[in-house]
């Protein structure tokens, strides 16, 4: 469909390039973060659209579940998405509860061995065959975990859908009494320092589609500044253009280090929350920089879906709040300077 290309996550599964961290035993390829940051980056040299097969299938929602479920919802869940058949989605932000996000209220009350949930989540991809929900158990922190539930599920339902400035369609999900039974619970009450632990994963996912968008279009720009004329001279030639090459050269290189960082420092599949938070942070403003310096430089061109700049640009902005947003990045940065938290709540009475 024009939302996920299924039929291009079936040739990636055959390649081997969905599930590239994921245990050979649970159908994946057994490889290093390190090897689906370096498949994003490839495949988005040649089709960004691609790469983005390649962050469904390797990161975010599929690691959470790859690293926490059991053998048989590994088999139900998971192994249908490795064969590119099925889609993921996550169910966290609440019209209440964005980054707040211990702020949700959706709810799971004990019904016999199961549970049932109440409650309402926007923005996820209202055409995912199956969700991971963040769900509240109990008060605090501590009484969040998550489920997995099918859209096929009683009693679940999405709004009117409608369209994210990339082009992509979110609706609200809506989940009244939907019963899940026991063998669907991810994670327990307790389960959110897990969950968000893997969130991290999901970090560096769209850490490398923003810096390997922004390098689609810098080599765009770049072709484009080598042919086309203005004046009578190649665009190349003119120093004020030079300066915007060089400035994005130089954030394209600080970016691939500090996402590399990120990568490679990562333990047991989980990378460090500051260095992903460093490399988030920089790598979605610069993504978000290059792209819209690359369309300023390719002039009408550049603004016209005649090439994938506009595309780039139009995603990269979207990175810059998903997954955590560059404010929420910096928050986390302070904390490990100085060495404590902050809470961004109202002083107590």
């Amino acid at each position: 469909s024009a939302q996920f290309p299924h039929e291009v996550a079936k040739k990636m599964a055959e390649a081997g390039l969905l599930g590239i961290t994921i245990p050979e035993k649970d159908g994946g390829s057994g490889g290093t973060l390190m090897d689906a940051v370096i498949a994003i980056e490839t495949v988005a040299t040649v089709c960004p659209r691609s790469a983005d097969v390649i962050q469904e299938g390797n990161f975010g929602a599929i690691r959470v579940l790859a690293y926490f479920a059991n053998d048989d919802q590994k088999k139900r869940y998971l192994t249908p998405i490795l064969k590119g058949e099925e889609v993921i989605a996550v169910a966290m932000t609440e019209p209440e509860a964005g980054s707040a996000t211990t702020d949700l209220v959706t709810s799971a009350t004990p019904d016999g061995a199961g549970y049932r949930i109440n409650g309402r989540t926007v923005f996820p991809n209202p055409h995912a065959d199956q969700y991971l929900v963040y769900v509240r158990y109990g008060p605090g922190v501590g009484g969040i975990g998550s489920v997995m539930l099918r859209r096929t599920a009683e009693g679940f339902s999405t709004g009117k859908p409608a369209k994210f400035m990339s082009g992509n369609d979110w609706a609200t999900l809506y989940f009244d009494n939907v019963y899940v039974p026991p063998e669907d619970v991810l994670l327990g009450p307790g389960g959110f320092k897990k969950q968000i632990a893997g969130f991290n994963v999901e970090r560096i996912g769209n850490t490398a589609r923003s810096l390997a968008f922004g390098r689609y279009a810098y080599n765009i720009a770049r072709e484009w500044a080598l042919q086309r004329k203005q004046f009578g001279r190649l665009l190349c030639e003119f120093q004020g253009l030079q300066w915007k090459f060089a400035d994005m050269k130089m954030k394209l290189d600080a970016g691939q280090l500090l996402l590399y960082r990120a990568a490679v420092n990562a333990d047991n599949g989980i990378p460090s929350a500051d260095d992903t938070a460093i490399a988030k942070a920089f790598c979605n403003q610069a993504g978000f920089d290059i792209c819209n310096e690359a369309m300023q430089i390719m002039g009408g061109m550049g603004y016209t879906d005649e090439s994938l700049v506009e595309y780039c640009f139009r995603k990269c902005r979207g990175w810059m709040i998903a997954g955590g947003s560059i404010e929420i990045l910096k928050n986390r940065i302070a904390e490990g300077i100085f060495e404590r938290s902050f809470s961004q709540r109202p002083p107590k009475a």
